[in-house]
């Protein structure tokens, strides 16, 4: 054979197989994503921005590919919507839907559960974490403090990457406010959000919990007792940290339902911004799937479990003063 015609016909060759061991190549590079819990509409939010054919940055190379419904029957939010989300997922972005967590495990390196239940996910947190697969955990992380205590203890003797967070963290304008040169040293906050309630779930767990994060984000951990006022149109929780700083949340049931905090600095007195959407969040989350490395730490989010804990033994107390330690001492020992 011929120099010419060898040369023409490794070309050819090379023509067929390079494509082939490219495409396996980035095959092996995407991290399958698994969903648990289908009753949210994070669930299309998120799979709409990770499924983007062009993705880019962190986002590329993060895909939906499977999912289970899970659903509790006894929370309308749950019940009435867990059809329509299951079914956008199915034939819209086309991620196969399962009839089980274990189903589901084997065929995805890593996970977010979704369940808007926040009680399930103890039980829903076990088998990801015995699969050793990293775990975002969406609001609320659990339905009490202890259960949140366990989740924690059982990602941590298993050496498996888990975290939980609302979106507000990563909002660009709440980010920005813990390390703000203008603001200077952060000597409060004043943080509001919606806070519906849900009879289920302690108070402020189902959807206070966005404005209690976003507290936490700007004051940063060492709260050490929390007092609580309600009425029927919103919250007034009021934490002061072991420094002497003072933070509040207010939850919001009337008027104009928004996000933010007004926060106070050693040089200026700031607004922060509001809600950024969800994309903050999930440039998080695909980081945290490609490295394990956590962008919010346990201590931090169990802290937070806490404050609203406390704040909810506070209401039962009439408003009495109530501190981290005895709420975190009371999960203890009820734990799961």
């Amino acid at each position: 054979m011929s120099s010419l015609r060898c040369a023409a016909l490794l070309a050819a060759a090379a023509a067929v197989v390079f494509p082939t061991a490219a495409k396996t190549a980035e095959d092996q590079r995407m991290i399958r994503v698994g969903i648990i819990g289908l009753d949210t509409s994070h669930v299309t939010a998120f799979t709409s921005v990770l499924n983007k054919p062009d993705a880019s940055g962190e986002l590329a190379g993060v895909k939906v590919v499977a999912a289970f419904p899970g659903g509790s029957a006894d929370i309308a939010a749950s019940r009435d919507r867990l059809e329509g989300f299951t079914e956008t997922l199915r034939d819209k972005y086309g991620v196969e839907i399962v009839d089980s967590i274990e189903a589901l495990l084997p065929k995805v390196d890593a996970v977010l559960l979704e369940s808007v239940d926040g009680r399930p996910h103890l039980e829903q947190a076990r088998p990801v974490i015995a699969a050793k697969k990293p775990l975002f955990i969406d609001k609320p992380l659990a339905g009490s403090l202890a259960d949140a205590i366990e989740i924690f203890r059982l990602a941590r003797e298993s050496n498996v990457p888990c975290f939980s967070s609302s979106s507000l963290r990563f909002s660009p304008g709440i980010a920005s406010m813990r390390h703000n040169e203008q603001l200077g040293d952060v000597l409060g906050c004043d943080a509001y959000s919606p806070c519906s309630l849900e009879p289920h779930h302690p108070d402020l767990f189902w959807y206070g919990i966005h404005g209690v994060e976003a507290l936490f984000t700007i004051m940063g951990p060492g709260c050490a007792t929390v007092t609580r006022v309600q009425t029927h149109n919103g919250e007034l929780v009021t934490g002061v940290w072991r420094d002497g700083r003072i933070g509040t949340y207010r939850g919001l049931r009337s008027g104009k339902q928004d996000y933010g905090a007004m926060v106070f600095g050693s040089k200026a007195n700031l607004p922060s911004g509001g809600y950024g959407g969800y994309e903050p969040l999930l440039v998080e989350i695909a980081k945290f799937f490609k490295t394990g490395k956590p962008p919010v730490s346990a201590d931090e989010t169990i802290e937070i479990m806490a404050f609203m804990e406390a704040a909810d033994e506070s209401k039962r107390q009439g408003g009495r003063p109530v501190t981290i330690e005895s709420a975190m001492k009371g999960a203890r020992a009820a734990k799961p």
